[in-house]
């Protein structure tokens, strides 16, 4: 039998020392038009991200005519006075270049991203769509017709339709924030090419907007680049608007909206509270993932794990609309679906979970879990260029710092379990939540009333 040579084995490899991580600064301009600009190099980031954001916040819309900013914005790609539609698409393409637009309270953002050979070119295409959008009649009523196709497959949606009634029950009736954000058939139906133009006229100027430019810049000279293209935008100056304070009602409820048959709930919790300004901030973000940040928070360890109820329940917390005073509101909020034989006892278990959080507090063990989690992941999490643009084009939204991010991820390690509890608790009180069900309320609504989380009253779905 023929003796095996003997094998020579690799020496095993090992670890490195991880290298430190800070969140990128990015360095803060201003154009010749009064375009302010936040520019972040990136080596090796060869497809760069732009972010610009429009002080055109959805209160900012005229009285009946919800949605015209979402209109707006998905008007810039629609034709400029130098490209039909059809030509800017096209040009697009070209570039291999991406352009999507939305609005949302705080304003209207407009996201491109591009290989960097071809930055020049994509940003003369977004510069024109800035410029001088061509907002004709056919491409207006064809968004419009779009958005009004869109509403009946939202109404349908159980996730879609608990956040509808969620903001109409938190805010009242005369606050933007109670009605849908892309509008409601009622106002949609109503905005024509030259209500658009009106908004855009009124509202639109370099003046009061924010670029991120943010990718690998190496031998890119944007000052240039920026001065030939966006710098070429015109407009009035103009103060930024004031952002008026928000009212809300969280008195404990429980509101039903009725789906006969339906063989699942859908469970949206939710209250207000500050924004990112308050100092409690951070402590919040760490007790609330503590919460149902993950599949292995409490939530989903005792609803899912334990009971079998969902496949998943989530708390969160959202910045709606931010003010340089930090007067603004965030959306704090726990979410996920049930079947419905299970509706009533999965809300006592939730319930019982938040009494045993204010009771006991969290362990140790599960904040360091949390730290690790959402501070040691954050150098995959802004990989790409796009994470960072458009993290830092939030904090502009926010009226925050440029340093915020970074910051933050220091106050995250250094937050406390007893801080991190104590604002977990604030943010979930079990006495000041309004519960919204999608369901079937002949099956749920008695065992939901037995459990006296809050007066309960029953809306038909749409």
């Amino acid at each position: 039998m023929t003796e095996l040579a003997p094998m020579d084995f690799h020496p095993q490899p090992q670890a490195g020392q991880p290298k430190p991580w800070a969140f990128p600064a990015p360095q803060r301009g201003t154009l010749d038009n009064g375009l302010t600009v936040l520019r972040c190099h990136r080596p090796g980031q060869q497809v760069v991200a732009v972010e610009v954001i429009l002080a055109a916040p959805l209160e900012a819309e005229p009285a009946g005519l919800d949605g015209i900013a979402t209109i707006m914005a998905r008007a810039f790609s629609e034709g400029t006075d130098n490209h039909s539609a059809e030509d800017f698409a096209a040009e697009l393409e070209r570039c291999g270049a991406t352009l999507d637009a939305h609005a949302d309270h705080p304003g209207v953002r407009l996201s491109l991203e591009v290989p960097v050979s071809r930055l020049a070119k994509a940003l003369g295409l977004l510069s024109d769509a800035l410029r001088a959008p061509a907002f004709a009649d056919s491409e207006v009523e064809r968004l419009v017709r779009n958005r009004l196709d869109e509403i009946p497959h939202e109404t349908a949606n159980p996730a879609r339709r608990a956040g509808k009634e969620l903001s109409k029950e938190l805010f009242p009736a005369s606050a933007r924030m109670s009605r849908p954000r892309q509008g409601s058939e009622e106002t949609v139906q109503k905005i024509d090419s030259t209500a658009v133009r009106a908004f855009y006229e009124r509202h639109v100027r370099p003046a009061t907007a924010t670029a991120v430019v943010v990718g690998d810049l190496t031998g890119v000279d944007l000052d240039e680049l920026l001065g030939d293209t966006l710098g070429s935008w015109t407009g009035s100056p103009a103060e930024p608007r004031p952002v008026p304070p928000v009212s809300a009602d969280d008195t404990g409820r429980v509101i039903i909206v009725d789906r006969p048959g339906a063989v699942q709930t859908q469970i949206l919790i939710g209250r207000v509270g500050a924004d990112r300004h308050d100092r409690v901030w951070p402590a919040q973000v760490l007790g609330t993932y503590c919460l149902g940040g993950t599949l292995t928070s409490r939530l989903d360890r005792v609803l899912r794990e334990e009971k079998g109820y969902t496949y998943g329940v989530r708390a969160f917390g959202q910045v709606l609309r931010a003010a340089p005073d930090g007067t603004g509101v965030a959306m704090l909020a726990i979410s996920g679906s049930v079947d419905t034989p299970n509706t009533g006892p999965a809300l006592d278990d939730l319930w019982k979970v938040l009494r045993t959080l204010a009771a006991e507090g969290l362990t140790d063990a599960e904040r360091d879990v949390a730290v690790q989690n959402l501070v040691g992941v954050a150098p995959l999490k802004f990989e790409t260029a796009a994470a960072v643009a458009s993290t830092l084009a939030d904090q502009v939204e926010q009226y925050l710092p440029d340093d915020y991010q970074a910051t933050l991820y220091q106050q995250l390690a250094a937050t406390g379990t007893v801080e991190a509890t104590a604002a977990a608790v604030s943010a979930f009180p079990t006495d000041r939540l309004v519960t919204v069900l999608v369901g079937d309320a002949a099956q749920i609504a008695e065992p939901v009333k037995a459990l006296g989380i809050g007066e309960v009253s029953v809306v038909t779905a749409e």
